[in-house]
């Protein structure tokens, strides 16, 4: 086995904490060498937690003395500094992974590919749900023929307005739309391939907020003949996030939030059997994979696809560049387009 990727974790906040670090300490491909973070106290605080050989309180990876021992920086930073800590970790010739939204603007995205090609360093994106177990199931079910022809696809995203939230989340274009419609839409296009958008209706916050109440949209894909939808509401009583595919034979629901799969079959004329076979089966899948999943969750070992992430990158990074297609800068590139496709294209609905 090739020598582990040494890397370092800059900006440490929850997602860097709960889910980047604890799946390279997993992974025998990786040794995490030092933390970065500009708050006071942060990163001594998480290196000694960690047993974690060095820490650097600061945002210019210039000024960590010990940064010539890294080959990798993970970015958990907020989206809007994510194109200068990027670039200025790709110039130091370390490769990067960097939390998704992948960038700010387009421009600043295709920059950071830019300098990504012209210093030869691998980039990649955290688009971490299509590796989720209850996705991978999803996507087993369609290579096997068992849901039928596809007949549409439909990603609900339903947030509660009170739930735990990043502190600068208002300061991005449409706000939280910004900062969680990129799991939706790489998990579209997964499924359906290169998406365009055809249409996007917002409506504006009753809160008096940035992020709107409500958007939906509508896209095309060169091979897909069938509706292709995202529904985010943002003032939901209930935090839910749910991706459908509408199979000519079955239903399949990935609930992303608990990582649970349910496969439905079609229950033809509605009457009380089929009625009650789609009570009985939902139940069942929903209840059994609590166990499965649930288990991992309360003991902190979900990491809802990070691991397969990261893994990716580590092959990447060591001479695998092929291992990085699905999570590439290419692919966040083209999500982040979609993102300011429906921004610039919004119908308002007041």
């Amino acid at each position: 086995m090739t020598a582990p990727l040494r890397t370092a974790a800059v900006g440490l906040g929850w997602v860097t904490q709960a889910r980047h670090i604890p799946a390279m300490r997993r992974n025998p491909r990786y040794e995490l060498i030092g933390v970065v973070d500009r708050a006071p106290g942060r990163a001594k605080a998480l290196a000694s937690k960690l047993g974690c050989p060095n820490h650097a309180e600061t945002g210019d990876l210039s000024a960590v003395s010990w940064l010539d021992q890294v080959d990798a920086i993970t970015v958990g930073t907020a989206p809007m500094t994510h194109h200068d800590v990027v670039c200025q970790a790709l110039r130091l010739g370390k490769h990067v992974i960097t939390e998704k939204p992948f960038a700010a603007s387009v421009a600043e995205g295709e920059g950071m590919v830019r300098v990504a090609e012209q210093n030869d360093r691998q980039l990649a994106v955290v688009h971490n749900f299509q590796f989720a177990r209850s996705t991978r199931r999803l996507l087993a079910e369609l290579e096997s023929g068992r849901l039928g022809a596809v007949m549409g696809l439909s990603a609900i995203q339903l947030g509660n307005p009170g739930r735990r939230l990043p502190t600068w989340y208002e300061e991005l274009p449409l706000g939280l739309f910004y900062d969680e419609s990129p799991h939706l839409l790489y998990l579209l296009r997964r499924l359906a391939g290169g998406l365009s958008l055809a249409k996007a209706v917002t409506v504006p916050s009753t809160r008096g907020l940035n992020t709107p109440a409500r958007i939906d949209a509508w896209f095309r894909a060169p091979d897909a003949a069938y509706p292709i939808t995202l529904s985010c509401n943002f003032e939901s009583p209930v935090s839910e996030w749910h991706l459908l595919v509408f199979g000519e034979k079955r239903l399949a629901i990935v609930d992303v939030f608990r990582d649970i799969y349910l496969s439905l079959p079609n229950d033809g004329n509605h009457d009380t059997r089929t009625v009650l076979r789609t009570s009985v089966a939902a139940s069942a899948q929903h209840w059994i994979q609590h166990v499965t999943s649930g288990i991992p969750h309360l003991t902190g070992r979900l990491l809802y696809g990070n691991d397969q992430v990261f893994d990716r990158f580590a092959r990447a990074a060591t001479g695998e560049p092929s291992a990085l297609e699905p999570i590439s800068a290419a692919a966040g590139l083209d999500v982040l387009k979609l993102q300011h496709a429906i921004i610039d294209n919004q119908e308002i609905v007041a």
